[in-house]
This record gives structure tokens, sequence and C-alpha cells, in this order.
């Protein structure tokens, strides 16, 4: 069984000057992960610009994904829609193209009731692929509060969720009353950390790890944390956790994934610009982010 546990990327999906996705720079990006010993990737996701992406464009970064993890690490494949038939269409494929999890946002713009959010993710858990649940509510409208996250825990097939909603009350709660009965009865739930600066938090609450987008540029050094953290190394995990809250902080201080694909644009990484709706960082971002990547030694003043 495939271990969900540890530091994920969430991959930019890098773009040519003529707006193309840039599916030779996205294998070397993931051939930087590798290299970089992080724990797997997420292509397709939030940060990788999904809703902008058409169907061949994601069908070749699957592929490119799949095929250059060559089995050294999990690939989990962003599948989400705010229609459960697409959905159900897009995590078939990722489990055709040879995904090892498909993460699924919860569903955005409809605002889904309790019922109509549990039947979903029953839809997503038919196709026979480890399911991850992404909740997201500052992107979707809708949070998924813990006990119909219990609900949903008790689908067969469902292993875990990135909890992105930014409360650590909330996290404490999944871990505690959903993952920890899980894992008793013996089954797996992972609760990963959708945002970096939760990511040594939740490990002492007894997460699971962490979908990283700094990781990107910095995978290392989130690895390293990561470790550190779900080992119980609370001094060495703190070390580097302070070490990058600049760097985390300036990473969102504009909407994901600009500021990224800006940092490692600028440390000579494959990223291109976001595809609008998303625009550039502004010229205060810029200042902000230069200066975090400087005192991280990325770079020079």
């Amino acid at each position: 069984m495939t271990q969900f546990r540890g530091a994920f990327t969430a991959l930019v999906t890098p773009m040519k000057d003529t707006g193309e996705a840039d599916c030779d720079g996205f294998r070397r990006l993931i051939e930087f992960q590798i290299t970089e010993g992080i724990d797997g990737i997420v292509p397709l996701g939030t940060t990788g610009e999904n809703p902008t992406l058409d169907e061949d464009e994601e069908d070749k970064l699957i592929e490119t994904a799949v095929k250059t993890a060559g089995g050294k690490i999990p690939v989990i494949v962003g599948t989400g829609s705010n229609d459960t038939k697409h959905m159900v269409m897009y995590t078939e494929r990722a489990k055709k193209m040879g995904a090892d999890a498909a993460l699924v946002v919860t569903p955005y713009y409809n605002k889904p009731n309790d019922d109509g959010l549990l039947r979903h993710f029953e839809a997503a858990a038919k196709v026979g692929i480890p399911i991850i649940v992404y909740n997201i509510a500052s992107r979707t409208g809708r949070n998924i509060q813990t006990p119909l996250m219990e609900k949903i825990s008790r689908i067969p097939g469902i292993i875990g969720v990135k909890e992105s909603s930014g409360d650590i009350n909330q996290m404490g709660d999944v871990i505690r009353d959903v993952a920890m009965p899980r894992k008793a009865e013996g089954k797996d739930f992972w609760v990963l950390s959708g945002d970096d600066s939760f990511t040594l938090p939740l490990a002492a609450l007894g997460g699971d790890g962490v979908i990283s987008v700094i990781s990107n540029l910095l995978p290392t050094k989130v690895k390293a944390m990561t470790k550190a953290a779900l080992e119980g190394k609370f001094d060495e995990a703190r070390k580097i956790h302070y070490e990058l809250i600049p760097f985390m902080k300036a990473a969102f201080i504009e909407t994901n994934p600009v500021p990224i694909k800006q940092a490692l644009a600028w440390a000579g990484l494959p990223a291109g610009p976001a595809r609008l709706p998303l625009g550039k960082l502004s010229p205060a971002s810029e200042t902000v982010l230069r200066k975090a990547m400087v005192d991280l030694g990325i770079l020079k003043s």
C-alpha cells in the first residue's frame, strides 16, 4: 500500500512564452523534485492552474508526470470539478494513466449541501483509485465540517484529506475525530496540510505531512522540516520553520501560483507566466518576494 505521509509538492505547470504548457519544463521540474528527495508530487492541482488547462494539455502533463516519476515517488493527480460527471471522467483518466491517487476538491461555485457532497465523493471512490479529499473553502465557498468529513472518511477508497481550511482547531478535530478512529479500525486516512505554514503544527497534532507550494523551489528544506516534525524532532523542525516563514508568507502575498512561479523563474527553473485571469505580480510584491529569496541565499542582493 502506498504511503501518503511526508512532503508532497503541488507542482506548478510551466508555460512557454507562446502560452502553451511546457511539458519539457514540467519533466525537468519533476526530475528536480526527485533528485532533491521529495516524497511525492501533485500535478494538476490549484498550483498547477488546472482550471485553465485544456484536456489535451492535461493528458500530456499526466503522462509526463507518471513516466518521469517512474514509480520512484507517488503521483497524486488533481481531478476535481464542480460537476460530478466531469470529476468522475477526470478521475477515471488519472487511474487509466497510472496515477497513484486522485486529489478531488470540494465542488466550487455550486455550494453543495451535505448530501450532495457525500454523494460526490462516493462517485469519486467508485472509480477505484485512492481518493484524497481537498477541503479549501477559500476557493470553493464550502467548508467540509468535521462531522461530514467523518462520514466521507468511511467511504471505501477515501484515504485522506488535504486540509486547507486555515483553521488549526478544525485540523485537530479531523485528526482526533476522523483519522485516529479510522486508523484504529485499520483503514488509512492521511491528514495533509494544504498550507505550508501549518505543516509543523499539524504534525505536532498527529497529522501526516504537507502538500506544499514552496517545495516547488525548496523541496529539500520542506522535506527536512516535515520529516523532523513527523519524527518528533521539534527543535529541528521549528528551526527550519522559522527560517522558511518569510518565504512562506511571500509565496502567498498574491494569489497562488503567481508568486511561486516568479520565484522559480528568478531561480532559473521552468515556470513561465501564470495564465489569465491570473495577472503579473505587482512591483511591491516582487520586492517582498525577492527579499525573502535573498535572505534564504537563493538570490544575490
